[in-house]
């Protein structure tokens, strides 16, 4: 029997072609589109109508709204510590904010960031731990990162193909399932001063202003230029929907959209409050997957994604060591959580151990630093004229009982709070016997969790230094 052999090879690499468009049709493409310092808040899927934001809502008609996602941190290189390695930055060492800078290259202080005496070290304990984009990479995954890099420690080489400002699936192998990730800079902190000028789409007299701020011009500005700012996010967002829909990937691709902690507020951005922690979270499945519900209330922290990623991705092996639970895919934890910490230890060059622990309803915070105000004089944050507005009234006394408490020196060793009843975190129970059974309830939690993770926070920064360069 003679042999076509053309006709054969053709008709084995159209059968090796199909196997390997079926390995990788269960191998979904991830896209994570990240906001800078937002909380729930702002968005209109949250119930906030001050602004419409069309291309980061259209996510929501085959996606679910998460309401109850939190950041471990209310500060961005702790969070993203804890997004990377799945672990609790205090019980890895990644919990002080500008330990390191930019990440990965040793380089030298700026002289302003000399003069804050913050040390410059990375933790071994997290080195040690294998990044899930590293996990991904040796499963067939092309992971790109535009372009965040700071996580506190120094991350091997091996956790991205690309990190770059460039940085897209686009320079993938054809076909390649692809991880990709954006961080839009457009609404952090500094674009509340930096954009300060700029035109606003929303009219500031029609703002409805929270209770944490007078409701004067300044506060009705600075929020009206956030909101300029998340309408500029959605444009840029579009723009990465429609190169997904172009090329043909949307319909094979989650995309998540989330904030890295609260928002780019005075007692939001490194506050241990809900305004802080809580952050929009959207999932948009691939076509091929309905949702059960198109909204979910499971307590989830940042330490859930890597676990989670990991299950969607064709439900690889999840790491012993990763603290978080699978929320999506093969790998789902049934075993939800029925309490969430969260944490917060130096931000620049004013140290505030705080933790917490809340449940579905009331939350419990414990200050180690009574001698220090909420309000840190952070330098970094009193470039901004809502920051300096704030610091003028508390000196001057007129700022109202409620706004005063984050001023307040000292503070409240234990606080409490009904978040179902008080959202803002006003109303301190603590005192109040009728919530003694809570109270115990939740201190007992807080220490569980702390015994059990190790929690580093009791060691001075020196010698968690030594502790975690060792």
């Amino acid at each position: 029997m003679k042999i076509n052999f053309k006709k054969s090879l053709y008709v084995f690499l159209l059968v090796s072609q199909f196997a390997c468009d079926r390995q990788n049709e269960e191998k979904p493409n991830v896209v994570w589109l990240v906001a800078e310092d937002q909380s729930q808040y702002f968005f209109p899927f949250y119930g906030d109508k001050s602004i419409s934001l069309p291309n980061i809502s259209k996510l929501t008609e085959n996606g679910v709204i998460y309401e109850e996602m939190h950041s471990t941190y209310p500060v961005c290189a702790p969070a993203r510590s804890a997004i990377i390695t799945g672990m609790y930055p205090n019980s890895i060492g990644t919990g002080n904010m500008r330990a390191m800078k930019n990440d990965g290259k040793v380089q030298e202080r700026s002289e302003k960031e000399s003069g804050l005496n913050i040390p410059y070290y990375s933790s071994k304990f997290a080195e040690d731990i294998k990044p899930f984009t590293q996990i991904l990479r040796e499963n067939g995954y092309y992971c790109s990162n535009n372009a965040k890099r700071d996580y506190n420690f120094i991350l091997r080489d091996e956790a991205w193909d690309e990190s770059s400002k460039e940085a897209s699936w686009e320079n993938r192998n054809s076909n390649q399932p692809f991880f990709s990730v954006f961080n839009f800079g457009i609404t952090h902190e500094s674009s509340i001063w930096k954009r300060d000028k700029e035109p606003l789409v929303v009219d500031p007299n029609q703002l409805k202003v929270p209770p944490l701020f007078p409701d004067d011009s300044i506060s009705r500005h600075s929020m009206a230029v956030n909101y300029s700012n998340l309408a500029e996010m959605d444009k840029q967002i579009g723009e990465i929907i429609k190169k997904l829909k172009d090329q043909g990937l949307y319909d094979n691709t989650y995309i998540f959209f989330y904030s890295d902690h609260g928002g780019p507020f005075p007692r939001h951005k490194r506050a241990i409050y809900e305004t802080g922690t809580k952050v929009p979270l959207i999932v948009k499945f691939p076509q091929t997957i309905k949702p059960d519900k198109k909204r979910n209330r499971d307590l989830l922290n940042f330490i859930d994604f890597a676990p989670t990623i990991l299950s969607i991705a064709g439900g690889i092996d999840i790491p012993e060591i990763y603290q978080g639970k699978a929320f999506l895919g093969k790998n789902k934890s049934e075993n939800k959580r029925t309490f969430l910490f969260t944490a917060s230890d130096r931000f620049d060059e004013h140290s505030d151990r705080i933790r917490s622990v809340r449940n579905f309803r009331y939350k419990y915070i414990k200050n180690y630093n009574v001698d220090k105000p909420h309000a840190l004089q952070v330098d970094y944050r009193n470039q901004m004229a809502l920051m300096q507005h704030l610091n003028k009234l508390n000196i001057t006394g007129l700022l109202n009982e409620k706004q005063q408490l984050w001023f307040q020196v000292p503070k409240k060793e234990e606080e409490l709070y009904d978040l179902q009843q008080d959202p803002f975190e006003l109303n301190n129970l603590i005192d109040d016997t009728n919530y003694s059974s809570v109270l115990k309830t939740l201190k007992f939690q807080l220490d569980k969790w702390m015994n059990e993770i190790n929690d580093l926070g009791y060691l001075s920064e020196k010698e968690l230094v030594d502790y975690v360069t060792e």
